[in-house]
């Protein structure tokens, strides 16, 4: 057998373990993009949903600005929200029923109907206002996030132990924003 012959009968199987390494890499890239892609999914989902609670949130922080003689009135307390077991208020007599009505519709994501159902909204939204001292009032927004991450503080109790379930024990799931409104006394 001369040279060449031998040196063609060597190389005929590397091209075969070249193509199947090449294979199971891009393989692996494949599967590492498609984590990627439902990562970001996840973290979309998760960006709306709390653009939509900080928009609710100057919502009802505008509101109560706008009524600071009867701010008193949208107290909810720190574990009493809107929509109360998915109940939104019904009276409508004064103007902060009016907007306590409102904002709890928006809250159920009444803003944007899909197929005859409300889908403007968060996952489980929760509203509260919490009076803190002579005139001033928190404003919390509550929801229930996606993915387990860290909860908030055990003192904000809007939504608190609301979105326990098996996959998010001890309020992972939980999101919250919060505003502090201060009505000034112009007397």
């Amino acid at each position: 057998m001369n040279a060449a012959a031998l040196q063609r009968s060597r190389q005929c199987g590397t091209s075969m373990i070249e193509v199947l390494v090449t294979v199971v890499i891009l393989a692996i890239g494949l599967l590492g993009m498609a984590g990627l892609q439902s990562r970001l999914g996840v973290s979309q989902v998760e960006s709306y949903q709390r653009a939509q609670a900080l928009i609710l949130l100057q919502d009802m922080s505008s509101r109560i600005a706008a009524n600071r003689a009867h701010a008193a009135s949208y107290v909810t307390g720190a574990t009493t929200s809107l929509p109360d077991a998915g109940v939104c208020p019904v009276a409508v007599d004064t103007r902060a029923e009016i907007d306590a009505n409102q904002w709890c519709n928006a809250l159920l994501g009444a803003a944007e109907v899909e197929g005859g159902n409300n889908a403007g909204a968060m996952i489980g939204a929760r509203g509260c206002v919490e009076a803190l001292s002579s005139n001033e009032y928190l404003i919390t927004v509550a929801w229930q996030g996606i993915a387990p991450l860290a909860s908030p503080p055990a003192s904000l109790g809007c939504g608190q132990g609301a979105y326990d379930d098996e996959q998010c024990p001890n309020d992972l799931c939980r999101r919250a924003v919060t505003t502090l409104v201060r009505i000034a006394d112009l007397r």
